[in-house]
């Protein structure tokens, strides 16, 4: 009778949990976009988490960087462990803007070149990296723009908001390169994200909820 009890107990608290989760997750999966301006609207200082890239990522993410104020600060870096230019370039940029920073190293989640079924597990190591990451320096904003180890740490964020811990908004900001359709790093975020920013009007029609800012960087 009592490990009956106790089996009910232990179903009844997995189903609550299961719940609980979902529900949180339909509620802030509703209100992607809607809590920008008033989280903005609080906030003096914006601690930002960024996440760098191989190829031009990290030159168009810094290039964006460069034209935010410096409210946007702390400002917490994240770097694959193989991406030695893109650590040597936020090192420069940063000796230069003076701002309070930090650098933090994740296994990358997809090489280039890397198939889309190895990357999966490539992706899973990195995320056992990320969740610990964010969770411990509990960003105000993600600032993303395509490399593939930004899905992780933007799945951690996402989860912080889920489980009611902090509102961490997320915004994408699609390559330039990107003309006719969205990275796959765009597609997942464009469910996932508060703000989906492209820089060719076309993408628009697309992908109703991506807002053309023109050339930003």
């Amino acid at each position: 009778m009592a490990a009956s009890m106790l089996l009910l107990g232990l179903l009844f608290s997995l189903c609550f949990t299961v719940v609980f989760i979902v529900g949180r997750f339909v509620i802030v999966y509703l209100s992607l976009g809607n809590t920008v301006s008033r989280v903005k609207q609080s906030k003096a200082v914006t601690k930002l988490l960024l996440v760098a890239g191989s190829g031009g990522h990290t030159s168009e993410l810094l290039r964006l960087l460069d034209s935010l104020s410096d409210n946007y600060q702390p400002r917490i870096y994240v770097v694959a462990d193989t991406d030695r230019m893109s650590l040597d370039k936020i090192k420069e940029f940063e000796s230069k803007k003076k701002t309070e920073h930090s650098i933090e190293i994740l296994p990358r989640s997809r090489e280039v070149g890397q198939s889309y079924v190895t990357s999966v597990a490539s992706t899973l190591y990195a995320a056992c990296y990320a969740f610990p990451l964010v969770f411990r320096v509990k960003p105000d904003l993600v600032l993303v723009n395509g490399p593939g180890t930004c899905i992780p740490v933007c799945a951690a964020a996402f989860m912080l908001r889920v489980i009611g811990l902090k509102t961490v908004l997320q915004v994408y900001v699609e390559s330039i390169c990107r003309v006719e359709k969205l990275s796959l790093s765009g597609i997942i975020m464009y469910y996932f994200a508060d703000k989906i920013l492209v820089q060719w009007p076309q993408l628009v029609k697309k992908y109703p909820r991506a807002h053309y800012i023109g050339r930003v960087v």
